[in-house]
Order: C-alpha cells, then structure tokens, then sequence
C-alpha cells in the first residue's frame, strides 16, 4: 500500500517544543508542511479576516445546535458547551469588526 504521508524526520536539530495538541515536536525553523494545506493570503484586511472568521462561528454555531439536538443527555450538554463557545467567539468577533468601524455603527441606529 502507497503512503500519501511523509514520515516525521528521525530527529531534529532544532530545539522545538512539544505541542500535546497533536503529540508532534514542533520545529519553528522547520514548519509543518501539513499546516500549509490551508493558507490565507498575506494581504487579507483584518475586517475581511474578521468577517469570515464571524460567519465561520456562525455556522459552527448552527452545526453543533444541529447536532446536540439528536443526542443523548451528557453528549448533548458536551455539543451544547461548544456551541456556547462558538456563539462567544461570534460576539467577540462582531465587537472587533464594530471597534475597527464605528462610523458604521452610528449611521446604523
């Protein structure tokens, strides 16, 4: 069977850190080339950023309500806390997108 992965390198060099997310050494000298799978571009605006990060949140928020509905008591409470968590995250990003434009705001009320 062909392996569509590379193997970790033997050892490293470089002093890294462990990063108990994934169990890897992480090498900043050496970045992960499965971090690169997906990229955003450089010259993205923050309110760009933001703004997609918003509506990313969103639709975690609607998956996880989606999903707690159709499981069980201490499953349910565990998917319900993390779309607590995704509804935070959107208020938090809404609050930056309305810092960094308050004229819009104003004309808005």
């Amino acid at each position: 069977m062909k392996k569509h992965t590379p193997n970790p390198p033997e050892s490293s060099t470089d002093s890294g850190s462990f990063d108990s997310r994934n169990n890897r050494l992480r090498a900043p000298n050496h970045p992960d080339p499965v971090s690169y799978v997906f990229t955003l571009r450089p010259d993205i605006d923050t309110p760009t950023l933001l703004t997609h990060a918003c509506e990313t949140l969103a639709s975690l928020n609607v998956l996880t309500t989606d999903m707690a509905c159709k499981l069980d008591d201490s499953q349910r409470s565990l998917a319900l806390a993390i779309q607590q968590l995704a509804v935070i995250g959107e208020l938090l990003v809404n609050r930056a997108l309305d810092n960094l434009d308050p004229l819009h705001i104003a004309t808005q009320h």
